[in-house]
């Protein structure tokens, strides 16, 4: 049996409620991920911030304003404002098939791993279980 403590991600880039669509943009730039977990300063988990929620508050390019206008509007725009707060979470005891099946049901993107104080200890994402799939694929 695999379980998802096994598997998960437990260095997880994070940003604060206080945090600005600016700073999701650039971290999701930076680092190259699609889900932030939004926490308190001591790791409690509060909300998601995706991709998608970022495109969907995101000024359009296609806005007839200029460059600083569009940073600027981004800017007061707060993640605590933009969170997903009914998040679905798995803990790193559960089973690996589980928490697959979860994402593959309802076409979640990643699951944040909790411990049983709420406090996040890593995030499982689709690449994650894609990076499996081709190590056993390969006979590992």
């Amino acid at each position: 049996m695999l379980y998802v403590g096994e598997l998960m991600t437990s260095k997880v880039f994070t940003l604060l409620k206080s945090d600005s669509l600016s700073d999701v943009r650039a971290l999701m730039d930076l680092a190259r991920i699609r889900h932030i977990p939004v926490t308190d300063g001591e790791k409690h988990f509060l909300g998601l911030v995706t991709h998608r929620d970022l495109l969907e508050c995101a000024v359009s390019h296609l806005a007839d304003i200029k460059r600083e206008e569009r940073n600027e509007i981004e800017s007061a725009i707060l993640v605590g404002d933009i969170m997903r707060t009914d998040v679905t979470t798995t803990t790193t005891d559960a089973l690996l098939a589980d928490a697959a099946q979860i994402l593959y049901r309802n076409k979640y993107g990643c699951l944040p791993v909790l411990d049983d104080r709420k406090i996040l200890v890593g995030i499982v994402t689709e690449a994650d279980f894609l990076r499996l799939a081709i190590a056993l694929l390969r006979g590992i």
